[in-house]
């Protein structure tokens, strides 16, 4: 099982010094690109990270945003909403864990430095949509053509959350597949372990992820990058993509959980994915996320004892496929979770009801340097 290959990306919010939200309305590239600037470039990282054709994309951390283009297809602007961080590609959860705790502590000494603190949620608290100004150009409207997620780049604005990478060599895009549509599948039973959006709009929302209520659906819960393009599905969303540089190739991405601010969840998480890749027990298979199901259980969660069930059965299934795999210990955190019926938005609703303030809530859920060390 050492053959498994592991890689995980963390999008990262931030409130200003003031302890306003930073965002698409009050945050322009060159403040945050100010800050990426700070941070090294690592040349050993390359070829297996990708760059991109804007640039943008030129270290472990990067800006994430909206990109603008003229009517010659050069980018002329990015609103921002945010960094995020990617790790290397690692032979073990635990390197890629530890590699993104290292790289989280250096960014977050450098954002204090200009006046950035990394805030953990998952959604934007403050707005509800993102409308590009000025209006989309002809250019732009084209290339919003060529692809399902094209056509839904604004929901990623108001979001954060991880991409959670696993690979194997043996697997062929046959198997791939498969593995994408069993992950789709059982998506909204795993999804509750990270769930942390419950504010929506300035107030508290009633549920537990608006990120999972307004993306998952519109957007994939899983990204499979192929060897071989000709094995595309088309769908809506995605499911398949062809590899942009070799390193992605045989490479599923999971799309569709919450941000975490204890990165052990992380390791936890993808422990699950490996255990339910492996396990040959469980038969659901959807090329597309049910939208219905997953706006349901981002509003109730593990309170509802029909989804405790299935997640438990699931958490079972995948203990059972990792047998003696060291891996298998990362359970346990999700194991105790599910007994408590908790999710990490229930520490993010205390917060706030103490608080009786957003504002005074956000200034709670700043990372402090032991939350990604825990």
């Amino acid at each position: 099982m050492t053959a498994f290959r592991f890689g995980i990306e963390h999008e990262i919010a931030f409130l200003h010094a003031s302890g306003e939200f930073a965002d698409f309305t009050n945050t322009r590239f060159q403040d945050l690109d100010t800050l990426i600037a700070r941070l090294p470039r690592f040349e050993d990282d390359y070829p297996q990270l990708r760059v991109g054709d804007a640039g943008i994309k030129v270290k472990r951390w990067y800006i994430e945003g909206f990109e603008r283009f003229d009517d010659a297809g050069n980018v002329i602007d990015c609103p921002p909403k945010g960094v995020e961080i990617r790790t290397t590609i690692h032979d073990t959860i635990h390197g890629a864990v530890t590699e993104l705790r290292q790289s989280f502590m250096r960014l977050s000494q450098e954002a204090r430095d200009v006046g950035l603190h990394p805030v953990w949620l998952s959604f934007n608290p403050w707005r509800i949509e993102f409308v590009p100004d000025p209006p989309l150009t002809p250019f732009e409207m084209k290339n919003r053509e060529a692809s399902p997620e094209m056509r839904t780049a604004d929901i990623p604005m108001l979001t954060y959350g991880p991409d959670l990478n696993l690979s194997h060599p043996h697997w062929d895009d046959h198997t791939l597949i498969d593995i994408g549509r069993k992950l789709t599948f059982y998506s909204p039973y795993i999804l509750p372990f990270s769930f942390s959006s419950p504010f929506y709009n300035g107030r508290l929302w009633d549920g537990y992820s608006v990120r999972t209520w307004r993306r998952t659906g519109p957007r994939p819960a899983v990204l499979v990058f192929l060897h071989n393009p000709k094995h595309h599905i088309a769908s809506i969303p995605s499911l398949t993509q062809p590899a942009r540089v070799p390193a992605e190739a045989g490479r599923i991405e999971f799309k569709a959980f919450d941000t975490c601010r204890d990165f052990n969840l992380y390791a936890a998480l993808l422990a699950l994915l490996k255990g339910i890749a492996l396990d040959n027990t469980l038969a659901g298979r959807a090329t597309t996320p049910d939208q219905a199901l997953h706006q349901r259980v981002a509003r109730l969660g593990f309170d509802d004892p029909a989804i405790a069930e299935r997640t438990n059965h699931i958490l079972n299934a995948a203990r059972l496929a990792l047998g003696n795999d060291p891996d298998v210990a990362y359970l346990t955190l999700l194991e105790d979770m599910l007994a408590r019926r908790w999710t990490p938005a229930h520490e993010q609703i205390r917060i706030y009801r103490e608080t009786g303030s957003l504002a005074h809530t956000l200034m709670r859920l700043r990372y402090a340097g032991t939350h990604a060390l825990c």
